[in-house]
């Protein structure tokens, strides 16, 4: 299923840490392209899957349940469960990391026309699992003749106000990325013709701590465009979500 960079996780260590503007990884041809076919295939309709709740900031839908969609999903899904991905990982890193099996906040994420996701760092800590960090996002893209006037690159920078570096969503091209408090990322505002959507499967992979030497933020937004009180809620979004999430759980765990 994976190509051969699945055995070089010590090899790539260094270029990994080299990342520009942070650490990451490009991986292109990520899969086989049997597999990268079949998960495209076997993609959920827009209309089957639940929208974010973070609709303020974004407009995509999200499908956690990735290993219930088809056989190449299922088999998928055991990959990045399997030891071998676990091992490739732990090396490229240097930290010992496990992969969400809940892909909580991650599965398959679509997004059409009009579709956006402004800028943000990721929360830290899950949210059912208070000893567990967030640290490596593991993102796959499934965009087949994806043009430049779609827009929809992802927009990765230190800072909110750095100039962004631009990575075009292509079709098997992987992405792993560290994830932690100067990790901005998002994509503008897509421009798409009847009956394409940008793709991508995403799933997140977390280092064991002790219990509250972390202190848990949810997703920081950063929105370049939009109006003073959306600037304004962005600002206190992480003291909104708290409350929501002390009394009514979290929303996004339903996206299944």
């Amino acid at each position: 299923m994976f190509n051969s960079w699945i055995d070089r996780g010590e090899e790539l260590r260094s270029a990994f840490y080299a990342g520009d503007p942070f650490p990451l990884l490009l991986i292109d041809d990520f899969l086989d392209v049997k597999t990268a076919e079949g998960l495209l295939e076997e993609f959920p309709a827009p209309d089957a899957m639940p929208k974010s709740r973070d609709y303020m900031f974004g407009d995509k839908r999200e499908l956690s349940s990735v290993a219930e969609q088809g056989p190449t999903s299922r088999a998928f899904y055991d990959a990045l469960m399997s030891e071998q991905f676990k091992c490739f990982i732990c090396q490229l890193t240097g930290k010992d990391l496990i992969v969400d099996p809940a892909f909580h906040g991650g599965g398959f994420h679509q997004s059409g026309d009009g579709g956006h996701l402004d800028t943000h760092v990721d929360f830290n800590m899950h949210p059912l699992h208070d000893n567990w960090l967030r640290t490596l996002n593991i993102l796959l893209y499934l965009n087949k003749d994806w043009k430049p006037e779609y827009d929809g690159r992802l927009l990765i920078k230190a800072k909110p106000d750095d100039e962004p570096r631009a990575i075009e969503p292509s079709f098997n091209r992987g992405l792993l990325m560290l994830t932690d408090d100067h990790t901005f990322h998002g994509f503008k505002k897509m421009s798409l013709p009847p009956g394409v959507t940008r793709k991508s499967i995403a799933t997140y992979a977390y280092e064991l701590v002790e219990v509250g030497s972390t202190v848990p933020r949810t997703t920081g937004w950063a929105p370049e465009e939009g109006n003073v009180l959306k600037k304004s809620f962005a600002r206190h979004y992480n003291t909104a979500v708290k409350v929501k999430t002390r009394f009514f759980g979290s929303a996004t765990a339903r996206n299944r």
